[in-house]
């Protein structure tokens, strides 16, 4: 048929319409999944190498987590994961059991020992809460329902045995329900099996008393080191618009996890970033508490109604709700929810650490926008009373259409020198936020022009003005890609807790290179200064495109 105004008409009336009906998702499961993993743990422990390592001793598996493929240079297309690591700990000997394998070969196993304290796995805390159930003291309390488990920080208590390696005690708190009972933080010392009581009823970076602060906790169960990859393809109007690998928190990258992780984001055909996620996060008390480093690979509960789409994932009939949309951690999902609203494609997941409660989210517009989001609240005990300060760090691994070939401009006003508002950076450097100034970021591709402006949010904060700086560290590092530094390397038991960010600034160049962008958001969270119905706070900046 001739192409006649008429059609042409006709065509454009179809995008409209197809506009106003929102954007449409796929999903095509990608790498292993859960019963993969679950096949290699069943694997592991009857190895004879394993046993023989473990012979004669009280041990555990810990858990089973997907190692990501290592590569030489960064990859163009996504590589599945086909190996695994399983740590078990062995309470005879106070060590860790470190064991690598393959999905694909689970007889082919490599054994290392280490002096690490893992984190607590959901079985050892349900075992150190039977052991505070035996005891003459508190078993009543919990008997008797006056007295609640929940999991407290720090999540293993400091404690030196005559060797100088750390006891392996494991963090209970004790919160009161009932008449008759104190609010208490114990330790469990899983060595042997006993129970410490502290004089001010909590270890040193804790505190246990009235008045107790926070959301009700539900207590539901939790998911960490699991398997869980999507594509996601967003289109409308017959036009493929976003394309990425969507990763949920139980299987993100790093050291302790990083929340939903985006990798290899296309817009519309063309490379925006290589990864987006988390890897980083921290939080400063005023006093009596922390500071604290916390993971973000531990899924918790959110009401989401939809229907699965692989290992992890929801795609939701309606927006997911999150304990800052409800005022509570209750949920029927486990995992990573996807909604459309409007014109946005949502993404995302509510996470635990011990009494925080974190909610992870991308925003992904039609026009090309992603809105990066992390929240912070908190469930019911004593130190979130206390006036803290916490601090998420974004790792933005820019690749506007190529990994290498990007460059840096930032944007002031007034400018920094002579009449023009935005010159480029051409060296590895580190930059405060300087809201008066209205400062924001590009990073582009040097031969087309194309490139992606950081906006920062109105709640983000600058460094040096939070009440615990010098904590915080910084706003924003410009830096060049190495890919060994995925995080600093800091566990989330601690220490350092503070970010480790400066040790790359090296001034190395980073004009038409491939450019790394870690953003800090830091929030202060005073519950005496909160206002009726809040239910937590959320941070984040906008990327926007440019020229594209």
């Amino acid at each position: 048929m001739p192409d006649t105004p008429r059609s042409r008409k006709t065509r454009s009336t179809s995008r409209r319409r197809a506009a106003a009906r929102g954007p449409r998702v796929r999903f095509e499961r990608f790498g292993p999944d859960a019963r993969a993993l679950a096949r290699a743990a069943r694997a592991v422990q009857r190895h004879p190498l394993v046993r023989k390592h473990l012979a004669e001793t009280r041990n555990r598996l810990l858990e089973v987590a997907l190692v990501e493929p290592v590569a030489r240079a960064k990859p163009k297309e996504a590589v599945a994961p086909t190996n695994y690591r399983a740590t078990f700990f062995d309470y005879s000997n106070n060590r860790a059991l470190v064991v690598d394998g393959r999905l694909d070969d689970l007889e082919r196993v490599s054994v290392a020992e280490s002096g690490a304290q893992p984190l607590p796995s959901p079985d050892e805390f349900e075992y150190a809460v039977g052991l505070v159930r035996e005891d003459p003291g508190l078993g009543p309390g919990l008997a008797e329902r006056r007295l609640q488990p929940y999991r407290a920080m720090p999540p293993i208590i400091e404690s030196e045995l005559p060797d100088g390696r750390p006891a392996r005690m494991i963090s209970v708190g004790l919160l009161p329900l009932g008449r008759g009972v104190h609010h208490e933080i114990v330790g469990v010392n899983l060595l042997d099996d006993t129970l410490v009581r502290f004089e001010d009823r909590a270890p040193l970076t804790a505190q246990a008393h009235n008045p107790i602060c926070g959301l009700p906790g539900a207590g539901q169960g939790t998911t960490r080191a699991s398997a869980g990859q999507v594509w996601v393809t967003v289109s409308q109007g017959g036009t493929v618009l976003w394309r990425f690998l969507l990763v949920r928190p139980a299987a993100s990258s790093g050291t302790n996890g990083s929340g939903v992780e985006l990798r290899f984001v296309d817009y519309r055909g063309r490379r925006v970033l290589y990864r987006g996620h988390v890897p980083i996060l921290n939080v400063k008390y005023d006093s009596g508490c922390g500071p604290y480093r916390d993971w973000q690979n531990e899924e918790g509960s959110l009401q989401a109604t939809g229907t699965n789409v692989g290992s992890g994932f929801r795609l939701c009939s309606s927006p997911a709700k999150t304990i800052l949309d409800t005022g509570s951690d209750t949920g029927n999902f486990v995992g990573v929810a996807i909604y459309v609203k409007g014109q946005e494609v949502v993404v995302v997941s509510e996470m635990e650490a011990s009494w925080y409660r974190y909610v992870s989210e991308w925003r992904l517009h039609v026009n090309g926008t992603i809105g990066a989001r992390f929240g912070f609240s908190a469930v019911s005990s004593s130190c979130v009373c206390i006036r803290h300060h916490h601090h998420a760090y974004w790792r933005l691994d820019f690749d506007i259409e190529t990994a290498g070939n990007n460059r840096v401009m930032e944007f002031n006003d007034p400018p920094l020198i002579g009449g023009t508002n935005w010159h480029q950076k051409t060296y590895e450097i580190r930059r405060p936020r300087d809201p008066a100034r209205h400062r924001r970021w590009r990073v582009e591709n040097v031969s087309s022009g194309r490139g992606y402006e950081i906006v920062p949010g109105h709640h983000d904060g600058v460094a040096t003005a939070s009440p615990d700086w010098p904590f915080p560290r910084g706003d924003l590092w410009f830096l060049r890609y190495r890919g060994t530094e995925i995080d600093d390397g800091s566990v989330a038991i601690g220490p350092p807790f503070e970010a480790g960010l400066d040790a790359w600034q090296n001034w190395e160049p980073i004009n038409g290179q491939d450019v790394v962008v870690w953003y800090g958001a830091h929030f202060s969270h005073d519950v005496q200064a909160e206002g009726p119905g809040s239910h937590g706070h959320i941070v984040g900046p906008d990327l926007k495109p440019l020229n594209w």
